[in-house]
């Protein structure tokens, strides 16, 4: 295959170029030295893999060789030409919609909207990917003018169509599964043609056939040049990289692994009511998005007590099913589903929250970033998003510092939400599901960013509180083996039916 009828060329260096040469390096992230006496050497020809536990500075070197944390002591200099400021070279693909301040309040706004029709007005798939975004609830498009896109339809369609995002161009990128919004993103960058590539878990939320594409594109990448630098699982390595950098540094890792874990003793579920014995029966469940049905006619009972993965392809309806019984879509209204034997289509979305702890991949945008670690997961009580304005009771600031502790971050509960790894936020949102004890678990991918200790302890605890009968979980993922022992039903979708 001819890769640049992708990209962009690129000069073509020697082997023996060093593109990226830290000496004694050492970078502070906010209060915490993250690096210290780093020393790493990048050739040209080289493709490199960022493996570490949670907390290991994997996030942070890609945010160095960006530009967004400086180098504290010690000297970071490259090759890609004199002069050059390295971060112009550089594209950290982002793993979120933070990338844009329009975007990111696009995908606010539009998850939290209470009519169907306002989904229809926000930006799509293409002018995301191609700069022409309006504010945020603009309702006549000609009212606002957009300047010139600089992105050529060709070079649109050529990474639309290497990534598979050509169907999805016209969509509302709202609409988006969480894997085709990973696509998109990698698109997004892509199009800017980066002589850098810097990747932050790439495989995350990709089904089986989206994993084969990313691999696909980083070998083109490679062939063409391009420098790609990843941080993945080491399960997630692709044949396409050259080396590996393992990370580690003890002053940032949270509370030690313990040869004992710690337990998790809640009593039972207080709101649920045990005379029912269906926690979920969804009836002839439709979504509709312009032309495009997402769910077609779900029928889905489940048990009090039943422990449930819900699989299925990027775009299948996993997430939009989700967002019915969370309350969070508002086709909820047309719809016809009961939670405990009590109808919820109709009723006030917090009703339906006070009965269900949710994580989502994208719960983290939601957060005031100043916000505490330890507010972040009491507001879990609340089922706010990181405040609250009632006082915790003793029980309630005992059972989140026990939680807290069970995930292991518990020495970073005084700090703010921001200053802590991603993967770290990802075990404080998992605490903040669980503090409340709900009767109801709704996992969307729940281990995505965690290194492999972190995900195999996450699931031992899933499996522990599940072992009370009264809990009802309903488990995401495109990985088998992050699917806890206690799941023993399956719902499988596809195009937005049941398989």
């Amino acid at each position: 295959m001819n890769s640049t009828h992708y990209f962009c060329c690129y000069v073509q260096l020697s082997s023996l170029t060093v593109l990226l040469s830290f000496q004694n390096v050492s970078v502070r992230r906010y209060d915490t030295v993250i690096f210290d006496d780093f020393n790493w050497q990048v050739r040209a020809g080289e493709q490199w893999a960022v493996v570490g536990e949670n907390g290991s500075g994997k996030t942070t070197l890609l945010e160095v060789l960006a530009g967004k944390w400086p180098v504290w002591r010690g000297r970071l200099t490259h090759g890609f030409g004199e002069g050059v400021l390295l971060h112009k070279v550089a594209e950290l693909v982002a793993s979120d919609y933070s990338f844009n301040r329009i975007v990111r309040s696009a995908a606010q706004y539009y998850q939290q909207r209470f009519h169907s029709y306002e989904a229809e007005i926000a930006p799509t798939v293409r002018e995301v990917l191609t700069h022409q975004l309006r504010p945020v609830g603009t309702v006549n498009p000609n009212s606002v003018t957009v300047s010139a896109s600089n992105i050529s339809e060709s070079d649109l369609l050529k990474i639309s169509d290497l990534l598979s995002l050509t169907p999805l161009l016209d969509r509302p990128f709202v609409t988006l599964s969480n894997g085709e919004t990973r696509r998109m993103l990698l698109a997004r960058s892509l199009l800017k043609k980066p002589q850098m590539l810097l990747l932050d878990n790439p495989f995350a939320g990709l089904d089986v056939r989206s994993r084969e594409v990313l691999r696909h594109a980083l070998g083109a990448l490679k062939d063409e040049g391009v420098l790609v630098i990843l941080v993945t699982p080491e399960t997630e390595i692709p044949d396409s990289v050259t080396n590996v950098l393992r990370v580690g540094n003890a002053s940032v890792q949270p509370s030690p692994m313990r040869s004992e874990n710690a337990k998790l003793t809640f009593q039972m579920p207080h709101y649920q009511q045990k005379q029912e014995n269906l926690a979920i029966e969804m009836r002839n469940i439709n979504v509709v998005y312009g032309q495009k049905k997402v769910l077609d006619n779900i029928n889905w009972e489940v048990k009090v007590g039943e422990k449930w993965a819900l699989m299925g392809p990027n775009g299948s309806g996993k997430s939009t099913l989700l967002s019915i019984l969370t309350a969070d879509n508002p086709q909820r209204f047309a719809n016809d589903y009961s939670l405990f034997g009590k109808k919820r289509g109709g009723a006030s979305m917090w009703d339906a929250k006070r009965i269900i702890g949710h994580v989502s991949p994208e719960l983290h945008l939601y957060f005031p970033q100043e916000t505490t670690v330890f507010k972040a997961i009491a507001s879990g009580f609340f089922d706010a998003t990181g405040v609250y304005f009632r006082k915790l009771t003793d029980e309630q600031t005992a059972t989140a510092h026990q939680v807290a502790h069970a995930l292991h971050v518990g020495e970073l509960l005084q700090k703010p939400f921001k200053n802590i790894s991603k993967g770290h936020q990802r075990l404080v949102l998992l605490a903040r599901a669980l503090v409340k004890n709900p009767p109801l678990l709704i996992l969307d991918e729940p281990c995505q960013g965690l290194d492999f200790a972190a995900v195999e302890h996450f699931k031992s605890l899933i499996d522990q509180v599940c072992q009370d009968s009264s809990h009802t979980l309903v488990y995401v993922s495109h990985y088998p083996h992050e699917i806890p022992s206690c799941v023993t039903h399956t719902l499988r979708l596809e195009e937005g039916r049941v398989v």
